[in-house]
């Protein structure tokens, strides 16, 4: 966005490394950055959020913040500390997009134009066993901004959601990109370039092909128990190969 001419607010919960990237992104386009501090797991972190957006006029909102139950995927009540899992999830999945629409459309509405971009995950095409608390979060982001989309489209705005599959961030361990599994920097390009493209896109031409497969699959084989075994060991390989790369390279 700031590349695009746009100042920015950055929202997040450790303030080095928002300030690490507020200065990178004024060095390099010499765009103006406001950031704010926030841990969206909490139940109070909208405190301030409100005042301080109020003086801006925002012209694009992305709610981009979420967070995994965890690294490998587990059965709902295999999950270690199981209620503040619940809580967390919710309020940062579920809580944080619906609050910022909440702060951040009036004014759009106003001034009869505004984008929001509402991320959610490839995980919410079908029921997901083993991600069935994170995938359930984000089936409500879907839905939440379609129905915020019929809503809202004749006022001038356009509220998107964004359901992507593998990025290689921090969330899914930075796996090694190629043509399904993007880097960060490369899905966004892809994804807007689809902003006309309707209420909900993949962001990609390669995760619009994994989702079309997967909603051909009869749930009964990603439901069943050797699947979701199998998936389980998998990414326990994949995490392990990963960590003893990892321990190779510091010794």
């Amino acid at each position: 966005m700031a590349k695009r001419g746009m100042n920015v607010v950055i929202i997040s919960r450790t303030k080095d490394k928002l300030d690490n990237v507020a200065k990178e992104i004024g060095d390099t386009t010499g765009r103006e950055v406001k950031v704010l501090v926030a841990d969206f797991t909490k139940d109070d972190a909208f405190e301030n959020i409100e005042d301080e957006l109020k003086k801006i006029n925002v012209g694009v909102l992305v709610n981009n913040v979420g967070i995994l139950v965890s690294t490998l995927p587990r059965k709902f009540l295999e999950c270690p500390d199981l209620d503040q899992v619940i809580t967390k999830v919710i309020n940062c999945n579920v809580k944080t997009m619906t609050k910022m629409c909440k702060i951040i459309l009036p004014g759009m509405v106003q001034r009869g134009k505004g984008v929001i971009l509402n991320m959610s995950s490839g995980t919410a095409s079908v029921p997901f066993p083993l991600y069935t608390l994170y995938s359930a979060s984000k089936i409500y982001v879907e839905r939440f901004s379609q129905s915020l989309q019929a809503e809202y489209r004749d006022k001038g705005i356009i509220i998107q959601v964004i359901t992507p599959f593998g990025i290689s961030t921090k969330m899914t361990c930075f796996q090694p990109t190629n043509t399904m599994i993007l880097s960060p920097q490369d899905f966004v390009n892809t994804a807007l370039l689809y902003l006309r493209a309707g209420d909900k896109i993949y962001g990609s031409l390669g995760h619009t092909l994994v989702g079309w497969l997967l909603c051909t699959i009869p749930h009964n084989m990603l439901f069943s128990e050797s699947m979701q075994t199998n998936l389980q060991k998998y990414l326990e390989r994949v995490l392990h190969q990963k960590k003893s790369h990892k321990t190779e390279k510091t010794q």
